[in-house]
């Protein structure tokens, strides 16, 4: 049996980045945390093992991209370098998603970047059986 693929889902922000992680065994996104930079993000890649990364892609309802596009570009452009293999979601709703969740709890289990990531990643591993592996 094949051992399972480890994903680490990004929510790019212009101060942080969400990251949730998931793996394709169980197909189940749990929000990890939030880093401020590349360097952060790689540690978590190398303490969790990561296989693949999950990012969203930032649009704004209408279809056209979103304007904080080069700080999203660049992070891009070095997960390319990095080598590992990324994947890339249509973000459109997932910090609203979020705050919906956190708003039907009295505290929230993780912050609102994190749970973004989070259901970026799981839609992700939800139409996981359609991406190529």
């Amino acid at each position: 049996m094949n051992e399972p693929i480890i994903f680490l889902g990004l929510d790019w922000g212009q101060k942080k980045i969400g990251l949730a992680l998931g793996d394709s065994e169980t197909k189940l996104a749990f929000p990890y945390g939030v880093v401020k930079d590349w360097p952060a993000v790689e540690a978590v890649i190398k303490r969790e093992n990561v296989d693949q990364i999950v990012m969203g892609e930032p649009y704004h309802l209408g279809g056209e991209r979103g304007k904080y596009l080069k700080g999203w570009q660049e992070l891009v452009e070095l997960i390319k370098h990095s080598g590992y293999p990324l994947h890339l979601v249509d973000e459109r709703l997932s910090s609203q998603g979020a705050n919906r969740l956190i708003n039907h709890q009295s505290r929230a289990a993780a912050p609102e970047d994190a749970i973004a990531a989070m259901l970026i990643l799981q839609t992700f591993l939800d139409n996981y059986a359609a991406y190529d592996h």
